[in-house]
């Protein structure tokens, strides 16, 4: 396996394609809009800088990834020849269903479909082609470069073959891989969505405040940062999205969405990405500075 395709350039997906590139594969880059696929490959770009400004790479290992990168704007084109492809499209069922629906028609029946999706089941996902055997979830964390972790996700009729290839896959870029069965939020979002929620409930009931809630848990359960920052950073938009995944999948109402998650994401305030959320970002990306509706 050499050729991999990665479909869309945003945060996970440019990330996902340094990954690939760096670890010495072909990679074609797609995406719809041009201007996304540049600014994925600055991002790339000054990912690598940041990596050789701490001797961790070469001039000569930066030259190398990014010629190992193409651009694309055609999905037809962008798959074509391609081993592996990995969707890493926005966190939408029917935007995802339609890509897997497209890859079908146009890609060779031995090229592996992977999605990484955070929460969506992959065994609908699968449904959509003529090969279910073939699709998997590539579940990477952010920041895909740096995290160790991916979450292999078998659909109930992915093979014993694509699994153990991507698991092996998995290893060669350095990643740990992990085997998971195919339920709402697999491992990671399963145990860590109800905490942020949860978070975010304390707030609403004001036991706490923003920094004060943090701090606890930074300082009292060693988290790095604290699940208001982090909510922050994956986005409050996604956060939802993934409870609302869960909470249709089980029917169970302690996996609800709080209404002042609901809320913020209504009226925009979806973390760093908007500027706003339960920190103010407009002057720093650090969560340094509560959100105004916060403060007391």
């Amino acid at each position: 396996m050499k050729n991999i395709a990665v479909i869309g350039a945003g945060t996970m997906g440019n990330g996902i394609a340094h990954t690939f590139a760096q670890c010495g594969f072909t990679v074609n880059l797609i995406d719809i809009n041009e201007a996304s696929l540049k600014k994925g490959l600055n991002t790339i770009s000054k990912n690598l800088d940041r990596m050789h400004a701490k001797e961790k790479i070469t001039e000569e290992d930066k030259a190398k990834t990014l010629a190992n990168i193409s651009c694309f704007t055609s999905l037809k084109e962008g798959v074509k020849n391609t081993d592996l492809v990995v969707e890493a499209a926005t966190e939408n069922i029917d935007l995802k269903l339609n890509i897997f629906k497209q890859l079908d028609e146009i890609c060779s029946k031995e090229t592996i479909l992977a999605t990484n999706t955070s929460s969506i089941s992959i065994t609908k996902i699968a449904g959509v082609t003529n090969n279910p055997n073939k699709v998997i979830g590539m579940h990477f964390m952010n920041p895909v470069p740096i995290m160790k972790l991916v979450e292999v996700i078998r659909g109930y009729n992915t093979s014993d073959d694509v699994t153990k290839t991507i698991m092996e896959l998995s290893k060669t870029l350095n990643k740990v891989p992990v085997e998971v069965n195919d339920y709402p939020g697999f491992v990671a979002n399963r145990i860590l969505m109800p905490m942020l929620n949860e978070s975010i409930e304390t707030l609403y009931n004001n036991v706490a405040g923003v920094k004060e809630i943090d701090t606890v848990m930074k300082l009292g359960m060693a988290h790095p940062m604290g699940p208001l920052q982090l909510a922050d950073f994956i986005g409050l938009d996604v956060c939802l999205s993934i409870l609302n995944v869960m909470y249709d999948g089980f029917k169970n109402p302690k996996y609800a969405p709080c209404p002042l998650l609901v809320n913020m994401v209504r009226a925009g305030k979806l973390g760093i990405k908007s500027g706003q959320g339960f920190y103010d970002y407009t002057e720093t990306k650090k969560a340094e500075k509560v959100a105004a509706q916060f403060l007391k």
